[in-house]
Order: C-alpha cells, then sequence, then structure tokens
C-alpha cells in the first residue's frame, strides 16, 4: 500500500508539471545521461534528451549525444571527445520547419568540494555542421550540488542541484544564449539518480522558461 500511494503522488505530481507547464506557455525536457565506467580510466558517455514546446507532444528537439571520455586523475579531470546529432523542429512564421544539424565536441570536466559543497565546471568546445552552414561554440557550466539530509552525496540522498550555463560563438554574434537551472535531486543507489527542476534560457531576443525531468545512470561496464 505505501509503495502505491507514492506511484500515485508521483503520478499526480508530474500530471500538474505537465498542466502548469501547458497553461504557463513553458517547454518542457525529458532527459537520460548514461556516464559508463569502461575501466578506470575510460567512460562511456550518452544521452537522450527530448525537448518539447508544451507539456508532452509538440517536439521542439531531439538531441543525441555519445561520445567517450579519460579521466588524467581518479574519478575526476575528465577529457572527452564526443558526436551529437540534433533534430530541431522550429516554428518560422507559424509553420513547423525541421533542421538537422551534427555535431562534435570537445569537452573538459573537473570536480571540487567545499564541505557540502560539490562544483563541477565543465569546458566545452562545438564544432557545428548545420544544413547550410558551420559554426563553432564555446560553452562553460558551473555546476553545484549540495546534500541535504545527508552530509555526502550518498544513496537515499535528497540534493539540491544548480548551474549556470554560458554559450559564446566564435565568431559574431559573441553570445548565443546563458541558461540558469535550479532543481531538486534524490539519489537512488550509488549508480542511480532523478532530478526535477526549472531553467531558464535567456538568447538574444527571447527568454523562455523550460521544466526539466532527468535520469542519470552511472552503471559500470565493468567492476575493476
Amino acid at each position: 500500500m505505501r509503495f502505491l500511494r507514492k506511484v500515485a503522488v508521483a503520478v499526480l505530481c508530474f500530471g500538474s508539471v505537465l498542466s502548469f507547464a501547458q497553461e504557463n506557455d513553458l517547454g518542457a525536457w525529458y532527459m537520460y545521461f548514461g556516464n559508463n565506467k569502461i575501466n578506470k580510466k575510460l567512460n562511456f558517455h550518452n544521452e537522450i534528451q527530448y525537448r518539447n514546446f508544451d507539456g508532452v507532444g509538440d517536439l521542439e528537439q531531439l538531441l543525441i549525444r555519445t561520445g567517450i571520455g579519460y579521466d588524467l586523475t581518479e574519478n575526476n579531470n575528465n577529457v572527452l571527445l564526443g558526436y551529437g546529432f540534433i533534430l530541431s523542429q522550429p516554428y518560422v512564421k507559424g509553420e513547423k520547419v525541421e533542421n538537422i544539424e551534427h555535431r562534435i565536441f570537445q569537452q573538459f570536466i573537473t570536480k571540487q568540494k567545499f564541505g557540502r559543497f560539490n562544483l563541477q565546471h565543465r569546458y566545452r568546445l562545438e564544432e557545428r555542421f548545420l544544413q547550410d552552414d558551420f559554426r563553432m561554440r564555446f560553452r562553460y557550466l558551473l555546476g553545484l550540488n549540495i546534500p541535504v539530509n545527508n552530509k555526502e552525496m550518498l544513496p537515499k540522498t535528497l540534493y539540491i542541484s544548480a548551474y549556470n550555463e554560458i554559450f559564446l560563438n566564435l565568431d559574431s554574434p559573441v553570445f548565443d544564449r546563458n541558461r540558469v537551472y535550479g532543481a531538486l535531486g534524490y539519489i537512488i543507489n550509488k549508480n542511480m539518480r532523478i532530478e526535477a527542476g526549472y531553467m531558464n534560457q535567456l538568447q538574444e531576443n527571447k527568454n523562455r522558461g523550460q521544466i526539466q525531468i532527468g535520469f542519470y545512470n552511472n552503471i559500470p561496464f565493468t567492476k575493476n
């Protein structure tokens, strides 16, 4: 019965989130992130993001990314080479159009810890192959996780998550966009966690909010 109550509450909360997104013209992003150890140094990154203009059903963008990373130090200072496929369906003069982008990216992630504050710095360079254009872009993300009911990010821990990410083009205009994010997360076990939150995206001539729900999977391919 307790399990059924939890499921019912989760379904009701999820329905409320979708209704809120539709009524307030918010977008909704549903995201899966995998970061799976191949061995002590190598990791396999994989992610799928399904982005909607409203709660569900009106596709804005489908993003699939994958890559191979290498830890310069144990579980930290990771360099990664990746590829992304992006299908976008924006509205142009009231009509949907379809754009496909292929993207190569290089990134460096480093982590720091100050008491309960878990910081992450991500530096990413992207080479973007659009249908009729080629562009390059630099991104910097500063992320923060703070455990609430434990001192460490352990299983069964509720935590606060936040980040700010700025996007800069290597040609004009230099400023592309900025994202600010805040969420609550829960660590299911040592290899899985979930987050639900809100992200505001500021671009040159528009500003829009997105509800985000993310699932993170770190199950290693090997026990070594």
